[in-house]
C-alpha cells in the first residue's frame, strides 16, 4: 500500500471541508444536541430518584460511547458519498488508485471527523452534567477500539451496499445504527430482550462494550473474556466489510456498472 494515494484521498476531504464549512458542522452538531438532550433527561431523572440512583454515568456515558460509534461510521460512508454525489467516483479509480488505498484514506478520513465529535461531546458532558467518564480507567480504551473496529466495518458495509444498488440507496445508510441500537443494550441488559434479540445481540461487538460499561459502573469486576468475544468479533466484521467492499467493486468493474453508475444504477 503506498502513501502517496492515501494522502490524496485525505486531502480531497480537507479540500471540501475547506470550501464548504457547512460540511463541518455534521461534525459537532449533531453530537453536542445529543448530550445536551440526554444531559437534561439524566439530570431529570436523577432529581425523580432523589439521590438513590446517578443516571449521568449509565445513561449519557451510553449515549456518548454510542455517538462515537455513529459518527465512526457515518465518517467512512459520508466520505464515500461525497465521491458518489460529486460524480468523482469513476475518477478516482481512473489513476493507479487500488481499493485498499481508498478503503484506508475513507479510514483515516473517519478517525479525523470523529475525534472532534468526540472531543467536543467530552467537554459537555463533563464540563456541564458532570460525567466522570475517565473513572472507567484504562478499560475506556478498549471500549473506543471495539466500537471504532464495528463502526470502520459497517462504514466500508453500507458504502459496499450503496456501490452495489446505486447512489438512490443511500438512505439504507443512515438509519443502521438506529437498527442495530434496540439488539445491542444501549441503555440496557441483553436480558431484558427476547430471546431470539439476545442471540442477535451476542452477535454485534458493541453489546459486550455497553455490557461491560455497566459492570464496571456497578462495581463488579469485568470479565476480561467477554470483551475480548466483542474484539474479535469486530475484527472478523472488519474482514468481512473489506472483502465484500473488494468483491462488489469487482463485480461493477467487470459488469461495467462504474462505468455508468448514476443515480439509477440499481442492477
Amino acid at each position: 500500500m503506498r502513501a502517496r494515494p492515501v494522502a490524496g484521498i485525505l486531502l480531497r476531504q480537507f479540500y471540501l471541508i475547506r470550501g464548504s464549512p457547512v460540511r463541518a458542522l455534521p461534525m459537532f452538531a449533531w453530537v453536542a444536541i445529543d448530550i445536551v438532550v440526554w444531559g437534561f433527561i439524566t439530570r431529570y431523572l436523577n432529581s425523580m430518584s432523589a439521590g438513590r440512583f446517578n443516571y449521568v454515568p449509565s445513561l449519557l456515558g451510553a449515549v456518548l460511547l454510542w455517538d462515537f460509534f455513529t459518527r465512526i461510521m457515518q465518517g467512512v460512508s459520508t466520505a464515500f458519498l461525497e465521491d458518489v454525489w460529486s460524480r468523482n467516483f469513476l475518477n478516482l479509480f481512473a489513476t493507479p488508485l487500488t481499493t485498499p488505498e481508498y478503503i484506508t484514506g475513507l479510514v483515516i478520513t473517519s478517525i479525523g471527523t470523529s475525534v472532534v465529535g468526540l472531543v467536543v461531546m467530552l467537554v459537555l458532558a463533563t464540563a456541564v452534567f458532570g460525567l466522570s467518564f475517565f473513572s472507567l480507567g484504562l478499560m475506556l480504551i478498549p471500549f473506543l477500539l471495539v466500537l471504532f473496529s464495528f463502526g470502520i466495518a459497517l462504514g466500508i458495509l453500507a458504502s459496499a451496499l450503496v456501490l452495489r444498488l446505486g447512489p438512490a440507496s443511500e438512505w439504507l445508510v443512515w438509519p443502521m445504527p438506529a437498527l442495530l441500537s434496540p439488539f445491542v443494550g444501549v441503555f440496557y441488559p441483553l436480558a431484558t430482550l427476547p430471546r431470539w434479540m439476545q442471540d442477535v445481540g451476542r452477535l454485534l461487538p458493541p453489546s459486550y462494550v455497553f455490557q461491560g460499561m455497566r459492570t464496571l459502573l456497578a462495581g463488579h469486576a469485568l470479565s476480561g473474556g467477554s470483551l475480548a468475544i466483542g474484539a474479535a468479533l469486530a475484527m472478523l466484521d472488519v474482514v468481512f466489510a473489506g472483502y465484500f467492499f473488494s468483491r462488489v467493486f469487482r463485480y461493477a468493474v467487470r459488469t461495467g456498472l462504474l462505468a455508468r453508475y448514476s443515480a439509477e444504477s440499481v442492477s
